[in-house]
């Protein structure tokens, strides 16, 4: 078990094996896209692993190519649509591996089948949002990857924002280990230290210090008979969410209350509800013979007219029995209005964003991109309560939110009345996963000037800027999808077996078999 582990490595510091089928011979690897996740991949490929690379995007001047253009050693080809030509230029027969990170998925696959024409050995890493289609397509291409870089990223970035160890395994033969905080481990099933994320001076996580004591995060032998680091997770989690109910239900009481007293259509029922409660007080007070349950029940067959004129009964009684017949006459034009009311407020509400209900130890999720999208369903399969937060209602996610009853506001998550609308004084954190950094840190800081105390988590391309913002602002946590997806995509291309990878705030360690 020993050498795997000597095996786990820094990846910005330590060059990975070189796999088989790629040599110094000029083979050479092809990556389609200028996003941040192309951007990362070039120079993960490029400056950790050294091999030639030629990349097809739009424009050297558009998105990430001006960074991508920088990076040495690396061949261009401008051409805005994928086609056998361009493939050609970028001399695709002699690839060894082609990666397609273009956010489309249909538009991937077709630029698949014409490289593959070009060159049926090629190796074909394919990024993907619906991985449902990502299984039928491994079957089309025997010598392909289909992967998600949000499906890889999503884990961390709820994990942060719950202020939990991601749930990170390497499996080994034999046996299975895992990340978890030392202080949630028996100390006989701790195999080695992984960082020590008090931090050094710069207040960054120290990653595989000599002295591995100093280690709060570690490595783990799971044991079947014990629970593990992700199981203590998931109860502290349960225990969080049953003390948010009760703050949900004093919500609850207090948005009632408010809603029946707002507006003259509330007052007017107050009113003829406390007329109706005063004739059957009267009617007890007057006819001593009368309990209080009989002068109700009596009341009310006056008040829906079931009741018919006794000139026999005395003054008191007759001017009580109009009365209520009275209050019942008003009541059904009264009840059928607040029961209109009720419904086109809550027709108005789920268009406007408003929460049917009041929140309480959820989590805020800015974003219903691909990773939002991702993050909104794994929250709901943990049973995290959500509320989402797009600005426009054409959002890839917006539709699969709604499907599993998630609540979303549409607007500006920068402004503080769309995170009021979201609750965000009662959420227990905010993950702001938009794909503007200005938007994701402009919304933390409002979430933070409403609630001092709430848990932010941020998603921004670059590190440097990241570590900045944290330090100046207090942020609790700042990941970026590229960075986390990269090395998957990486040892996808050079065919290495990677048997894990770590995420420590925005570093990542690679576990090698």
């Amino acid at each position: 078990m020993a050498d795997p582990l000597r095996r786990l490595r820094r990846r910005v510091q330590f060059p990975a094996p070189e796999p088989p089928g790629i040599s110094g011979t000029g083979s050479h690897l092809v990556v389609c896209g200028d996003d941040p996740l192309a951007h990362r991949l070039v120079e993960d490929l490029r400056r950790v692993h050294g091999y030639p690379v030629t990349v097809i995007l739009p424009s050297r001047l558009r998105n990430h190519g001006p960074q991508i253009a920088r990076i040495p050693g690396v061949r261009l080809v401008e051409a805005e649509q994928l086609s056998t030509e361009t493939f050609a230029r970028a001399q695709i027969r002699g690839a060894t591996a082609l990666a397609l990170l273009r956010q489309d998925d249909v538009g991937n696959v077709d630029a698949a089948l014409q490289a593959q024409e070009l060159n049926p050995q090629v190796r074909l890493v394919i990024r993907m949002f619906n991985m449902s289609l990502g299984h039928h397509i491994r079957v089309l291409f025997p010598n392909c990857r289909v992967l998600s870089d949000a499906s890889i990223a999503a884990p961390e970035f709820i994990a942060a924002g719950l202020g939990e160890v991601a749930p990170s395994y390497i499996r080994l033969p034999g046996q299975t280990l895992y990340v978890a905080r030392r202080a949630d481990v028996h100390p006989g099933e701790v195999v080695c230290g992984l960082a020590d994320t008090n931090g050094s001076d710069s207040g960054e996580p120290d990653l595989l210090p000599p002295d591995e004591s100093r280690c709060d995060l570690v490595l783990a032998r799971a044991n079947g008979g014990r629970a593990t680091g992700p199981d203590q997770a998931a109860a502290r989690q349960a225990a969080s969410r049953r003390s948010a109910g009760w703050v949900r239900l004093g919500l609850r009481v207090r948005q009632l209350s408010a809603t029946a007293v707002r507006g003259a259509l509330g007052m007017a029922v107050l009113i003829l509800l406390g007329l109706l409660t005063a004739s059957v007080i009267a009617l007890w007070l007057v006819d001593g013979h009368v309990s209080i349950a009989d002068a109700a029940y009596v009341t009310l067959i006056n008040a829906v007219g079931g009741a018919n004129a006794d000139l026999r009964l005395p003054v008191a009684e007759k001017v009580i029995q109009a009365v209520a017949a009275l209050i019942g006459i008003a009541m059904v034009p009264v009840l059928t209005a607040a029961v209109v009311q009720a419904l086109v407020n809550a027709r108005e509400a789920r268009a406007l964003g408003v929460l049917q209900r009041p929140m309480a130890g959820h989590v805020v999720v800015l974003g219903l991109g691909n990773l939002g999208t991702r993050v909104i369903q794994q929250l709901r399969t943990l049973g995290v309560p959500v509320v989402a937060i797009d600005k426009t209602e054409s959002a890839r996610g917006t539709s699969p939110a709604r499907d599993l009853r998630i609540p979303v506001v549409i607007g500006d998550a920068s402004r503080s009345e769309i995170l009021r609308r979201a609750s965000i004084h009662t959420a227990q954190a905010l993950l702001a996963l938009s794909t503007d950094d200005s938007i994701n840190l402009e919304a933390a800081l409002q979430g933070r000037a409403l609630k001092r105390d709430l848990r932010v988590v941020l998603r921004l391309f670059d590190g440097d800027f990241a570590g900045r913002v944290q330090q100046a602002f207090g942020i609790t946590s700042s990941k970026s999808v590229s960075y986390l997806a990269a090395p998957a995509f990486s040892a996808a291309m050079l065919e290495q077996e990677l048997i894990g990878t770590i995420s420590v705030s925005r570093q990542v360690l690679l576990g090698y078999g």
